[in-house]
């Protein structure tokens, strides 16, 4: 009851459509892979932490990247499997970390946000540059199904992972944006095999609760400069 008085009335109905579009893409397509249903009710919990700025939030990540990295790795998406294997998973871990050391006014359950400086964002804009173009090479030599789109997410990711830990509340739009392009990436991968429909479900709704976060850590930011 403690848990369920946490989250506002209209979070919790936000959960329950996500989960209820979830389950059913997941029985309506027939799929007999448990892990990918798993995979998605785990991560749009963990966005509704986080959404809140609990480090929970971060911990629940960190399972989802490692299941999203090896559904990735069943349809050759090798980009996607190593940016959240590789890159997602290991930096919730640090933004766990990082969350943990930084809570609002001796609060856990919540993160103090942090306003990140015109030279910051620049250096975030070079260092995603960087990582862009050397994904690019990679992927491409790895032969990586839908490369443009595949290497557009690892941009994205990188500059959403890298918001995360800096505590910023963009983290979840430059999130917002990753969501659009898995949304096209799994949408081509459907056309060939029907039971990856519930993923392109799944980011979808992770959509919707990545918008929610970041008006929730517009809203928190207000209220702890206040």
């Amino acid at each position: 009851m403690k848990l369920f008085s946490y989250f506002t009335k209209g979070e919790r109905w936000l959960w329950c459509a996500s989960a209820s579009a979830l389950l059913l893409s997941y029985f309506v397509f027939k799929q007999d892979d448990p892990l990918n249903l798993i995979g998605s009710l785990l991560g749009i919990t963990s966005l509704l932490f986080n959404a809140k700025g609990n480090p929970f939030g971060q911990f629940l990540m960190i399972i989802f990247g490692l299941l999203y990295g090896y559904i990735s790795y069943g349809f050759g998406y090798y980009g996607e499997m190593i940016t959240y294997m590789g890159m997602t998973a290991p930096m919730a871990l640090f933004a766990l970390i990082a969350w943990l050391k930084n809570p609002y006014k001796g609060n856990k359950a919540e993160v103090a946000v942090n306003k990140i400086s015109k030279k910051e964002w620049r250096l975030a804009g070079i260092l995603t540059l960087v990582i862009t173009i050397i994904f690019y090479f990679l992927l491409a030599a790895l032969g990586t199904s839908n490369l443009p789109l595949s290497t557009l997410s690892v941009a994205t990711s990188f500059l959403a992972v890298y918001l995360t830990l800096r505590r910023s509340a963009y983290f979840a739009l430059a999130y917002a944006a990753n969501d659009v392009v898995l949304v096209l990436l799994w949408g081509f991968a459907s056309f060939f095999d029907p039971a990856y429909i519930s993923v392109t479900v799944c980011f979808a709704t992770f959509l919707v609760n990545d918008l929610y976060g970041f008006f929730s850590w517009r809203n928190m930011e207000k209220r702890q400069n206040a």
